[in-house]
């Protein structure tokens, strides 16, 4: 784990614990639904113009320096020697296993599924840690996720990977708060909080109907498979929502500010396929954040990956094919490392086609989802609220489109006394400065709760993350093949659905690739 991150241990009774098989949640939640409706060891050997990766029944690869960040003693590439010349000139180096290049969830998730089949790997990482878009930095004692990001725990391959009891998940509240017409009304889950439902079926976001529809869409979902759901026609969300019988009124104040927010996409134009999945995963799991940070989880599969596996601060800069057609990774130091297996290559779509250099096209550009974080720090009294809830603008006005209370849901998020404020913002504000995006934020919010308490909070740090998820918007193919050629694969959220599970899946499938076209899958 991280060594500047040493959060208070959580409670238990906030936990989320680990999940009932998927199959089992359905079969209730459908249940419940019915009637609430009627109710590796390698060594390194540097020989001139080419890093040589030897052979080792394990993954174990081991440098002099000491370690940085992980237990698995990761490093610069920056310290291995610098070359001048051509590798393609060496053909007949000794070589060995697979190269990984990014340490995201995808990457992450590929070297985790080589190393379970005992098949060595370096896993490349051009930045200072693992995670990718999945970090958390420190800031005078707060723990501030790079953009709002939360992990449902319904998703099915995280479920395979991820030691939830260890990761402490911080349930959210099972529903929202929305701003509308001046004060907030509530919208609940009917199976987790049944009288604030109730109660909430004639207030103004939407119609009775329109509640019940949500119910109807749930059941819709719930008996699909998820192979299913990512196979099926699609539309935009928007024209599905529309199909199925939802008012302009929940559309605009429910569906837009909370899918709008999870998609990065307030005009809801991003496949059918995907909320179907969302939707499913929601009814069956909790929203939640880690105590740690949302950089727990990557952290969590980087930690389990053998020691020296990992090289942070390593920017690989192209991907080549010697003359034997085996694969030549360069590094922006001038490093080559030769791979006897294949690379996987884990990063956006925009850098993998500039590595792959004219092997992978792009599909026609699209453009790509942004958002903007501010954080801001109060008094644990200067806030309205001690529920951990997600509030939504339903208004359809202003700039804010969800906040939530951080340590409301989390309280190791800040120290003791202190809380922490997440606001998120859907786009990237081109031509405004922080400044102003911090003034408009806080007048907004103001009218939400009150300028005595509002300007009391202070401004920790903003996050503009101009790539947050890749644009999927219909037509889209969430199965894609992840083989470039033989020897080289590509993953990421981009080949699948724009999801933590999204990312994790593209990796297994790339690995699973790779051991295929290598004969490697272990006989049953």
């Amino acid at each position: 784990m991280r060594d500047c991150i040493n959060p208070r241990k959580e409670m238990a009774s906030t936990s989320a614990s680990p999940p009932k098989p998927i199959h089992q949640n359905q079969t209730l939640l459908l249940k419940k639904n019915e009637r609430f409706l009627s109710l590796t060891e390698n060594l390194i050997q540097i020989p001139m113009t080419t890093i040589t990766l030897f052979s080792a029944p394990c993954t174990n690869l081991s440098f002099s320096s000491p370690p940085k960040r992980f237990r698995f003693n990761p490093q610069s590439s920056a310290q291995l020697s610098p070359t001048s010349s051509s590798p393609l000139q060496n053909p007949s180096l000794p070589k060995t296993g697979v190269i990984v290049i990014g340490a995201g969830l995808a990457g992450l998730a590929a070297a985790t599924h080589l190393n379970s089949n005992n098949i060595p790997f370096l896993l490349l990482e051009a930045s200072d840690a693992v995670g990718g878009r999945v970090r958390t930095d420190i800031v005078d004692g707060f723990l501030l996720d790079r953009g709002f990001q939360i992990f449902i725990t319904a998703y099915p391959e995280a479920q395979k990977l991820l030691d939830y009891q260890s990761l402490n998940l911080q349930k959210f509240y099972s529903g929202a708060r929305i701003f509308y017409d001046g004060r907030f009304h509530t919208v609940a889950d009917p199976l987790r909080h049944f009288w604030d439902s109730a109660k909430s079926l004639t207030n103004p976001i939407g119609s009775p109907i329109d509640k019940l529809l949500i119910g109807s869409t749930r059941i819709g979902v719930l008996s699909k498979s998820n192979e299913e759901i990512f196979a099926a026609e699609e539309v935009p969300t928007i024209a599905l929502l529309k199909k199925l019988g939802f008012s302009d009124s929940i559309i605009g104040r429910f569906f837009r500010p909370f899918f709008g927010g999870i998609f990065f996409d307030p005009n809801l134009e991003t496949t059918s396929r995907l909320f179907d999945f969302i939707f499913k995963c929601l009814a069956l799991g909790d929203n939640t954040l880690p105590a740690r940070g949302i950089s727990a989880i990557p952290e969590q599969l980087a930690a389990r990956l053998p020691t020296g596996s990992i090289l942070l601060n390593s920017r690989a800069v192209s991907v080549d094919l010697d003359d034997s057609k085996t694969p030549l990774v360069r590094l922006k130091n001038g490093d080559v490392l030769k791979s006897e297996l294949g690379v996987i290559v884990a990063v956006e779509e925009p850098a993998a086609v500039e590595l792959l250099a004219g092997r992978i096209s792009q599909v026609p550009k699209k453009p790509v989802r942004s958002t903007v974080c501010l954080y801001f720090t109060a008094n644990r009294d200067q806030i309205p609220v001690e529920d951990p809830v997600l509030f939504l603008n339903g208004s359809g006005k202003g700039i804010v489109n969800n906040m939530f209370f951080a340590t409301n849901v989390a309280p190791s998020y800040g120290p003791p006394d202190k809380a922490l404020v997440s606001v998120s913002l859907i786009g990237l504000f081109e031509g405004v400065s922080d400044d102003e995006l911090v003034g408009k934020a806080i007048e907004e919010l103001s009218g939400w709760f009150g300028g005595k308490l509002v300007s009391k909070w202070k401004h920790l740090r903003s996050y503009r993350i101009g790539f947050a998820q890749p644009n999927q918007c219909p037509p889209t193919d969430l199965k894609k093949n992840p083989r470039v050629e033989s020897g080289l694969y590509v993953c990421g959220d981009y080949l699948t659905c724009a999801t933590f599970d999204g990312a994790l899946v593209s990796g297994r499938r790339a690995s699973e690739s790779l051991l295929k076209d290598r004969a490697l899958t272990p006989s049953s």
